[in-house]
C-alpha cells in the first residue's frame, strides 16, 4: 500500500485537473472565476457539513459544543464574504470576454446552496425549480425541506431547557415555512434574561444570520458592478432576483424582540 502523502491525502492532482475553462484561448480572467465558484462549492459542503453537527447538538441539548459549531459556522460565511472581493477584481470586460460560454450554467442551479437554505428554514418550492427532476441533488434539498431546520432544532433545546415551547409548534409540519409566533418571541426573551448560555447560542444565530444577510447584500453588489442590470447567465433575472433576498431574515422571531428589552 503506497504512503500516504498530502498530495494522496487530499488528492491535489485530481482537485488540480477540475479547472476546465470553455472560452477560446482560453481567456485569462476564466480560470479565477471558476476556482472562485468551485471554492464556494466546497464552503457549502462544510456548511452543510457544520449544520448536521448543530442539528444533532441541539437536539440533544448539548448547548455548549452547539455555541462552538455555529460560531464556526459563522466564520466560514466570513471566507464567503471575503471571497467577494477577489471577484470584484474582475471588471465588466474581463466578465463578459468568456460570459457568452458559460450558456445556460447559473448560480441558481447550485444545488448546495439551496441545500443550505433549507436547512436554515427556507421552503420556497420555486427553489427546486432549476433542478432535474428526480436527480440526486433535487432529492437532497427536498429533504431537507422535509426535516426539521436549524430554527427547528434550536426550538428543540429551548424546550428542553424551559417546558416552555408550546406543543403545536413542537408538532408543527416542518415541511412548512416558519411563521412568526409571538408565544416562541416570549421563550427566547425569558432565555435572554434568565440562561445566559442560552443567551449566547441565541446571538450566535443571530451572527449566523446577519452573515447570511451579508453575504447576499454582497453578492448582489458583485453582480451589479460586474453585469449591471443584465439578464443573469441561464435566463435569471440576475440582480433584479438576488434584490428581493436582501434582508429577509432567516430567523425573524430573534429580530422582532430587539426592541423588547
Amino acid at each position: 500500500m503506497a504512503e500516504l502523502t498530502y498530495s494522496s491525502y487530499l488528492m491535489v492532482d485530481e482537485l488540480l485537473s477540475l479547472q476546465r475553462p470553455q472560452s477560446d484561448g482560453p481567456e485569462h480572467d476564466e480560470m479565477l472565476f471558476i476556482i472562485i465558484h468551485q471554492s464556494y462549492e466546497l464552503w457549502f459542503r462544510s456548511l452543510l457539513h457544520e449544520t448536521a453537527r448543530a442539528q444533532e447538538l441541539l437536539e440533544t441539548s448539548r448547548l455548549h459544543e452547539a455555541l462552538a459549531t455555529i460560531g464556526r459556522t459563522r466564520t466560514i460565511m466570513k471566507a464567503l464574504v471575503a471571497q467577494v472581493d477577489i471577484l470584484e477584481t474582475m471588471t465588466p470586460l474581463q466578465f463578459n470576454s468568456f460570459r457568452s460560454r458559460l450558456e445556460s450554467s447559473s448560480g441558481f442551479q447550485s444545488a448546495q446552496f439551496r441545500e443550505l437554505e433549507a436547512v436554515l428554514g427556507s421552503r420556497r418550492a420555486d427553489a427546486l425549480g432549476p433542478l432535474a427532476d428526480g436527480s440526486q441533488a433535487r432529492q437532497r434539498v427536498e429533504a431537507a425541506m422535509n426535516r426539521r431546520s436549524l430554527w427547528d432544532s434550536l426550538i428543540v433545546l429551548l424546550h428542553a431547557r424551559t417546558g416552555r415551547v408550546p406543543a403545536d409548534i413542537l408538532s408543527r409540519d416542518v415541511s412548512l415555512p416558519h411563521e412568526q409566533d409571538p408565544r416562541v418571541q416570549e421563550v427566547l426573551i425569558e432565555a435572554y434574561r434568565n440562561d445566559p448560555e442560552a443567551a449566547l447560542l441565541l446571538e450566535r444565530f443571530v451572527d449566523l444570520d446577519e452573515g447570511l444577510q451579508e453575504w447576499r447584500y454582497r453578492h448582489v453588489k458583485m453582480v451589479e458592478r460586474t453585469i449591471g442590470a443584465k439578464v443573469g447567465t441561464g435566463g435569471s433575472s440576475g440582480r433584479d432576483y438576488l434584490l428581493g433576498t436582501l434582508f429577509r431574515p432567516v430567523f425573524p422571531d430573534l429580530w422582532a424582540i430587539r426592541d423588547r428589552f
